[in-house]
């Protein structure tokens, strides 16, 4: 599956309906945008079956300030609606594929008891 271009209108929606989302928050000014992109478009193809998005920053300014973007690229994943990773620099294939993988194997219990356990009579 290619990158699908996420807007605020769908942003949530892909966020809350899938299992794993990957959004990468990027311009097209932005030099190490434009080289991280085919390392990302390559990883959505290899993974099927996660959601890989991309939020244009100079298109969806509110988007991005709503996600408290600072520096581009950034790289948010989201696990069961959770947003359990964000970093700001382009990745290389490796960095990635870790990523990847470090966010299949989130126990999502742990995860949400964690959460829990930060925000006390949320």
């Amino acid at each position: 599956m290619s990158t699908v271009t996420l807007t605020a209108a769908d942003f949530e929606k892909t966020v809350t309906d899938n299992d794993i989302v990957l959004v990468d928050f990027w311009a097209s000014w932005c030099g190490p945008c434009r080289m991280f992109a085919p390392v990302y478009e390559k990883a959505s193809e290899a993974n099927s079956d996660i959601v890989f998005g991309k939020v244009d920053t100079e298109a969806e300014q509110a988007l991005a300030a709503a996600a408290n973007i600072t520096s581009i690229p950034t790289l948010m994943a989201f696990r069961e609606g959770v947003l359990v990773f964000a970093q700001p620099g382009a990745l290389p294939p490796q960095a990635l594929d870790q990523v990847i993988t470090a966010v299949r194997e989130l126990d999502m219990d742990e995860v949400r008891a964690s959460i829990a356990a930060q925000n006390p009579g949320q």
